[in-house]
């Protein structure tokens, strides 16, 4: 599907070298390792290992980070604010929900994706035992209505229950004003639940950062990788904040995941400042 100026069938690409980076640090099943994954991987080799020369880290590392951060933080909503739901969009190939699932069976965990990936997505889980309360359905966040839209999904969940919306290795593929409109609708969407909240990684665009000409390469590198645009948002901690409670979110954490260094068991530290933050944002009732 795709929308006036977006297609969003493009982020599959990444979903196949992300699934695969997943498998490789003992973070899914072989399920969720393909052949494409595996070739993405190793024609990204030559990239990685210059970085790893020159920033002191590479892609897999600034990966691994956002994934470990954004866990630690459902994990917490779990444990401490009672969210029983969760819905994750654009998951491709994330091993997210089927781990979260082994973990704390009580959860109904949704899973959603264009048609394609979809399908791909329940088979797989169908082969190595989706369990109930896991479910997949097809969803096109840009649509703002209409069978496969957010709202329609979520739809789908118990009303009286406290709710968590993740993306993953999403948002940066869109321009600022079109993924806001999606995340306005999120927003009016998770304030129909007691407790409501959205967890996502999000690349600024931080000009001042020392690491910066390596952001911009990787932008290139990302947007030639998925023959598409890769736009940075915001130029300051302050201005995401601003941003997301603009679009209708009460309060809004800036997350850096040099801020978790030595507190995460899995978590991957660099010398060099961290490139990417991860948003937990919350609505009021």
């Amino acid at each position: 599907m795709k929308s006036a100026s977006t297609d969003t069938s493009r982020i599959s690409v990444s979903a196949h070298y992300t699934g695969y980076i997943w498998y490789k640090h003992g973070l899914s099943a072989r399920g969720f390792a393909t052949q494409a994954g595996r070739f993405a991987n190793a024609t990204l080799a030559p990239v990685n290992a210059l970085l790893r020369v020159l920033a002191g880290a590479d892609i897999d590392i600034f990966l691994l980070q956002r994934h470990s951060v954004i866990d630690h933080q459902v994990k917490e909503l779990i444990e401490q604010e009672g969210v029983t739901q969760i819905v994750e969009l654009a998951c491709g190939l994330s091993p997210r929900g089927y781990r979260l699932k082994k973990a704390y069976p009580q959860l109904r965990y949704i899973e959603g994706d264009l048609p394609a990936m979809a399908a791909r997505k329940r088979k797989l889980l169908e082969d190595i035992g989706l369990s109930e309360g896991h479910e997949v359905y097809e969803c096109n966040i840009l649509q703002p209505d209409g069978e496969h839209s957010l709202g329609a999904l979520m739809d789908k969940l118990d009303p009286t229950q406290p709710t968590l919306i993740i993306t993953e290795g999403l948002v940066n593929y869109f321009e600022l004003s079109e993924i806001r409109e999606v995340w306005s609708r999120m927003a009016t969407s998770l304030k129909a639940f007691p407790k409501g909240w959205y967890i996502t990684d999000l690349y600024p665009d931080f000009a001042d950062h020392p690491s910066y000409r390596y952001v911009k390469f990787a932008q290139r590198l990302v947007g030639l990788f998925t023959r598409g645009q890769w736009p940075l948002h915001y130029p300051n901690d302050q201005a995401i904040q601003d941003g997301f409670r603009g679009d209708g979110f009460s309060k809004v954490d800036v997350l850096d995941p040099a801020d978790f260094y030595g507190k995460l068991s899995n978590l991957p530290e660099v010398k060099i400042q961290t490139l990417v933050r991860i948003i937990k944002a919350e609505v009021s009732e």
